[in-house]
C-alpha cells in the first residue's frame, strides 16, 4: 500500500496540477481529451480530478472504455436464449449477468433455475466441463486485449486436455480501431488517455497506425492520480509543441513493444474481424473472432447461434456517453430510474461504467 501511496500524495497532485495549469495557459483553444480505460474513468471520478486539479480549457470525456458497456443487447440475448437449454452451462464475469437483454438479465434467468456459473477465470470453466462431461459449458468471452488473451489460454487448454464440451462465445474487442474511429465521429478529440491494462500488452507500438494516420497525441497512463494528472500534462504539452506522438507515462509497467507472449497467443487463437460496438455500431477489424483452426470451441457455431439487432431503451444515453457526447447527469434516468440497483443501461452495470462511476463518486472530491 505505501507503494500506491506515493502515486496519491496530495503534496505532489497539487505540484502537478500547477504544473498543467501553467502548461495549459499556452494551449491555442479549449481542449477534449478522452479517457479509454474504464479503471481511468473510475480513477478520475473517485479522486475528483476534474473539479480539483484539471484547468477549465481541459475537458476530459469518458469513451468507450468498459467492455461489459460496449457489449452489444444483440450479444446479451442470445447468451440468454442460450442458458434456456438444459443441456448448456452459462459461465460468466459477475458483470454480465447483470446486463440487460432486451427483456431479462442473466442474473434474473439464473433467479428462475437457469444454470449460469459466475467464475473468476476461463481456465474455471475448462475445468467444470472436465468434471462434467454431461453438459456443455459455454464461456462468455468478453473484453478487450487484456481478458481475451485469457480466453485464449482456455481453448488451448481444452484442445490440449481433450475437453469437447467446453466452447466460448465471444464478444472480444481491440481498442486501437474504435479510437481511429472516432476521431471521425461528432466529437472533437484532441488526444486520448491510453489504457494502461490493454497498452501492458499492445505496448506503445498498437498506437503508432493511429497516430500517424490521425496526428492524434496519445499518452499511456497509469491509473493513480498522480499518474493521470502526468498524462494529461503531457498531452497537453504535445498539443502546445504542435506534435503527435505516442508517449508512455506508464513505463513502470508498459514496455514499447507490450508482451509478445500474450500477443502470440492472441494471434494464435484469434483473427480480426468486424465487430458491433454498443453506441459505436460497426467497427472494421474492431473484433477478435475465434480463428477457423478452433471452431469447434466457438460456441456461435458448435450451436448455431445468431445475434439479434435490438434497439436500445430510448430512455438511456449510454450509446451517446460511450462516444463522450453525453455526461451521465445529461441522462433524465440517471440516478432516478437507473441506479447500480436497478441498471436501465449497461454503463451503470458495470464497476468501470461511466454512470456508475459518476453516482458513486461523482460528488467527491479528494
Amino acid at each position: 500500500m505505501k507503494y500506491l501511496d506515493a502515486f496519491r500524495d496530495r503534496e505532489l497532485a497539487e505540484s502537478l496540477a500547477v504544473k498543467l495549469r501553467l502548461t495549459s495557459k499556452k494551449l491555442p483553444r479549449p481542449i477534449t481529451l478522452m479517457e479509454v480505460c474504464g479503471t481511468h474513468t473510475m480513477a478520475i471520478y473517485r479522486h475528483g480530478l476534474k473539479s480539483a486539479y484539471v484547468p477549465d480549457n481541459v475537458r476530459l470525456v469518458s469513451g468507450p472504455g468498459c467492455p461489459v458497456c460496449v457489449t452489444p443487447m444483440g450479444y446479451v440475448d442470445a447468451a440468454i436464449s442460450l442458458s434456456h437449454r438444459n443441456d448448456i452451462v452459462i459461465v460468466t464475469f459477475g458483470d454480465m449477468a447483470r446486463v440487460p437483454g432486451s427483456n431479462s438479465t442473466l442474473a434474473r434467468e439464473r433467479a428462475k433455475g437457469a444454470d449460469i456459473r459466475i467464475v473468476y477465470s476461463p481456465i474455471d470453466a475448462v475445468a467444470m466441463a472436465e468434471k462434467e462431461h454431461g453438459r456443455e459449458f459455454v464461456f462468455l468471452g468478453v473484453g478487450f486485449e487484456t481478458t481475451a488473451p485469457t480466453v485464449a489460454v482456455a481453448i488451448l487448454t481444452a484442445e490440449r486436455d481433450g475437453v469437447k464440451n467446453f466452447s466460448a462465445l465471444t464478444a472480444h474487442k481491440v481498442m486501437p480501431e474504435p479510437m481511429d474511429a472516432l476521431t471521425e465521429g461528432e466529437l472533437k478529440i484532441d488526444g486520448y488517455i491510453c489504457p494502461a491494462h490493454v497498452s501492458a500488452i499492445i505496448g506503445e507500438e498498437g498506437y503508432r497506425p493511429l497516430v500517424a494516420k490521425r496526428k492524434i497525441p496519445c499518452v499511456i497512463t497509469g491509473f493513480e492520480p498522480l499518474d493521470i494528472l502526468q498524462g494529461v500534462t503531457m498531452l497537453c504539452k504535445q498539443i502546445v509543441d504542435g506534435r503527435a506522438e505516442v508517449e508512455n507515462q506508464y513505463r513502470r509497467v508498459v514496455r514499447p513493444e507490450g508482451n509478445r507472449k500474450a500477443q502470440e497467443t492472441l494471434n494464435t487463437v484469434f483473427v480480426k474481424s468486424s465487430a458491433r460496438w454498443r453506441g459505436l455500431g460497426d467497427i472494421p477489424d474492431s473484433g477478435l473472432s475465434i480463428a477457423p483452426a478452433y471452431s469447434r470451441y466457438d460456441a456461435a457455431i458448435k450451436f448455431s447461434i445468431t445475434f439479434p439487432d435490438v434497439k436500445e431503451n430510448k430512455a438511456c444515453l449510454c450509446g451517446e456517453i460511450l462516444r463522450g457526447l453525453k455526461e451521465p447527469a445529461d441522462c433524465r434516468i440517471f440516478g432516478n430510474a437507473c441506479t447500480p440497483e436497478t441498471p436501465i443501461g449497461a454503463c451503470m452495470v458495470s464497476s468501470e461504467g461511466t454512470c456508475s462511476a459518476a453516482y458513486k463518486y461523482g460528488h467527491q472530491t479528494v
